[in-house]
């Protein structure tokens, strides 16, 4: 046997072990127990994905979306209206993950519409909760039938204003088919030059598009014309708004309720208490608290 058919043999080889997966490492079953075992550690499932690209590939098709049933069952089965578990989701699940554990920041000039005097960092949120009731006050009258989680807002004191600052995100069930879709493509509204922070689609400004309902504010403690918000292509929502002062005689409007919004019976919530196990609580069944580890990693992608 020449040299040059020894190279070529021992690179084969090479190349077939290399393409084998390592055992246990990336066996999916295994993964899945390990993490259960963690309540769905979030630190641990981001230093797994950054392991390799096999393990980043299962993390991406498997172990997300395991993490997002497990950390918010109500909010994630009504986003799958009854679908399978294995289903795919609009942006993927690494997305829907670092939408809810994730805030976005904003930048010292965030839109034409929106300005800051500074840069906000993004962070990751120890708990968040998600509305479908207060998604519904983002939604203009005609749009009222599509299903829209959003989050509470989260504060952020500003040195240079009065007011604090709240940002926000949220999340639609099937937005290919949504009302407010069809209403941006009717009205020929341009996407924005920017993108989405959470699945990096491209977005649209609902200020532009003139569909901010008044009780887009009312609902988050803001004044009509102090907010912004964006959608993307795959239905994130995220968005910024000055937050009234809870010293102010405004105060009844934060948060604000609307009166024909819909209300409902109490049903159990899944929390987190402080030895990590989880128990149920009482708040809406359009609300989900979504509760992660203080310690981990906000990186989803």
């Amino acid at each position: 046997m020449s040299s040059n058919q020894r190279l070529r043999t021992n690179y084969g080889t090479e190349a077939a072990e290399a393409a084998e997966p390592e055992p246990g490492l990336v066996d999916e079953r295994l993964l899945v127990l390990v993490l259960e075992s963690t309540k769905w550690d979030l630190r641990l499932l981001c230093l797994a994905s950054s392991v390799s690209r096999k393990l980043r590939a299962i993390a991406k098709r498997v172990l997300w979306r395991q993490l997002c049933f497990h950390r918010a069952p109500h909010m994630v089965a009504s986003l799958m209206d009854g679908g399978p578990k294995g289903g795919r989701i609009a942006g993927g699940w690494p997305a829907l993950a670092k939408l809810m554990f994730f805030c976005c920041g904003a930048e010292p000039e965030p839109s034409r519409h929106f300005r800051l005097g500074q840069r906000l960092p993004g962070h990751f949120v120890k708990a968040s909760r998600f509305s479908k009731t207060s998604g519904r006050s983002f939604l203009p009258r005609k749009c009222r039938g599509d299903l829209l989680y959003v989050s509470d807002p989260c504060e952020h004191q500003m040195s240079d204003q009065n007011e604090d600052l709240g940002l926000y995100r949220g999340v639609f069930k099937g937005f290919m088919s949504s009302r407010t879709r069809a209403c941006l493509i009717r009205r020929q509204v341009t996407l924005e030059d920017r993108v989405c922070p959470y699945c990096g689609a491209r977005v649209w400004s609902m200020t532009t598009a003139r569909l901010v309902p008044r009780s887009a504010a009312r609902r988050l403690g803001s004044r009509d014309g102090r907010l912004e918000y964006f959608v993307c292509v795959n239905g994130h929502l995220h968005g910024s708004c000055w937050l009234i002062p809870l010293s102010s005689d405004e105060d009844n409007g934060r948060p604000g309720d609307d009166n024909d919004d819909d209300k409902s019976d109490d049903d159990g919530l899944m929390t987190n208490d402080d030895s990590g196990i989880y128990s149920s609580g009482s708040l809406s069944s359009t609300e989900e608290e979504v509760v992660g580890d203080s310690y981990s990693s906000p990186n989803a992608n």
